[in-house]
């Protein structure tokens, strides 16, 4: 019986590690200690990737069945322990237990999902003289980096695909949330061959350790666009195939012929969501000037009645900021905006005490160029600001180094796509946010990423393609 309070360990080569080092993990509820992860050594992750390439040869040929078996496994093993793991999650990452139930039993829906998907095969011609086909290999052993925002998701949309091609895996957690992946990797071993699936944990030296590591094929990254360079100039080195999910500044466009009670509660969400540590929250909320004091007013009047608190606690909506680092860095915005002379409708005084809590916090209509509209928060700051056109908002929300998503809010479903392509973002969603599925591609332009998560295009991500052109032979003449 695995126990989700006990001790925590790595998993290389289909076996329980540990270090002589360990990583705190605290609650950002209370600033408690939760438990310790261990922290681990460069020889460690020598070990875990040896364990990966020599797994990779079997895993590769093992038939296609075989790994839908494996992947589909996640699936079974997260569904029958939801609720120890979304206890867990609640405890290191801070978001309401209701809430971390959905995010576990969102993973398990992934896994199952991704493990029906199919590895096409382009038949590119078929002709009396040859022919020529498309397939798509495996890249080798796949190093995946997952953020502390979403440590279950974010994960499995690394696993799920890479696994199922036939790669091997070296997960390393956030070192602020790695239990609930560790317990997973605990479950898992009786279930897959040993090798084929590690996960080590450790402080800030493992990132870069892996992604330098000359045993590494791909890195799967997700994390802010600052160090997602770092790992883009770290991979050149032996040029590894990567993909890079970093950050956003998404603009909601909310046009003046919306309902402002009506859209209040789904554009509040679209904010504020996991108190806003969301990379397709909603950044910069632009809306048209004649609904402009009728929509401010709806999203005051609704995020009063929000409870930001423990998540362990029964009614909260809203958790803590997961760590304080961030927490600092979301204060830090909030004096500048303070400082500055802007006006907040709501919050804008981040409480003394125990716990990373900062309250929802509405900027009314601050200029272009302040800090709360050009940098990301990832906190609940929320800016609102005024428009009266159509070009003047498009280029106002293209105006960023980010374009990883944004949204339209209109009742003329048609007038809203044609904004939406305008738009240089790699999603746009009209009249909703944030609704990812396994088969939808999803991937950021300019700074917000390199290639692509989830769909086909995603589960291509992990292969490489090899095309095999046959000559046909010759009938002979006479």
């Amino acid at each position: 019986m695995v126990r989700f309070d006990g001790d925590f360990t790595m998993t290389i080569d289909g076996k329980a590690v540990t270090s002589p080092a360990r990583i705190d993990v605290t609650n950002p509820s209370t600033e408690t200690l939760v438990g310790q992860a261990p922290d681990c050594t460069e020889a460690q992750l020598d070990e875990a990737v040896a364990a990966a390439r020599r797994a990779f040869p079997a895993w590769r040929a093992t038939p296609i069945e075989q790994r839908r078996a494996a992947v589909a496994k996640f699936a079974e093993v997260l569904g029958a322990h939801a609720q120890q793991f979304a206890r867990l999650f609640t405890l290191e990452q801070g978001r309401p237990v209701e809430k971390a139930a959905q995010e576990i039993m969102g993973a398990a829906f992934w896994c199952q999902t991704v493990s029906q998907q199919d590895i096409p095969v382009i038949l590119n011609e078929d002709t009396p003289e040859r022919r020529s086909e498309t397939r798509h290999a495996p890249v080798g052993v796949v190093g995946g980096i997952v953020p502390w925002n979403f440590p279950v998701l974010l994960g499995v949309w690394k696993i799920a695909p890479a696994l199922l091609t036939g790669n091997t895996v070296v997960i390393k957690p956030s070192p602020f949330t790695p239990l609930t992946m560790l317990k997973l990797a605990e479950l898992m071993r009786e279930h897959l061959p040993a090798g084929v699936f590690n996960v080590v944990s450790g402080g800030d030296q493992l990132g870069p350790w892996l992604t330098a590591h000359d045993g590494i094929d791909k890195v799967s990254f997700t994390g802010s666009t600052a160090t997602g360079r770092r790992v883009m100039a770290s991979a050149a080195a032996n040029l590894k195939r990567i993909t890079l999910e970093l950050g956003g500044n998404d603009a909601a466009i909310v046009m003046p012929d919306v309902d402002a009670k009506d859209v209040a509660e789904k554009l509040f969400w679209a904010a504020f969501g996991n108190s806003g540590q969301i990379c397709i929250a909603t950044k910069r909320m632009y809306i048209h000037k004649d609904i402009y004091d009728a929509v401010a007013s709806e999203l005051v009047a609704y995020a009063r009645k929000v409870k930001v608190g423990d998540g362990l606690e029964q009614g909260t909506d809203l958790g803590p900021i997961q760590n304080r680092i961030q927490f600092e860095r979301v204060k830090d915005l909030i004096a500048d905006a303070r400082s500055t002379g802007l006006n907040f409708l709501l919050g804008g005084d981040v409480p003394e005490g125990n716990g990373f809590f900062v309250p929802v916090s509405i900027i009314d209509n601050p200029p272009e160029d302040s800090r709360v509209v050009q940098e990301e928060a990832f906190g609940p700051v929320l800016p609102l600001l005024k428009f009266d056109d159509v070009d003047e908002v498009v280029a106002r929300a293209n105006a960023s180094e980010y374009g990883l998503a944004g949204s339209i809010w209109s009742a003329d479903v048609d007038a809203a796509a044609e904004i939406a392509a305008r738009l240089e973002t790699g999603t746009v969603w009209i009249n909703e946010t944030q609704y990812i599925m396994p088969w939808t591609p999803f991937g950021g332009h300019k700074q917000s990423g390199v290639g692509v998560e989830n769909g086909s295009d995603g589960l291509l991500e992990y292969t490489n393609p090899q095309t095999i052109s046959i000559a046909k032979p010759r009938a002979k003449a006479g």
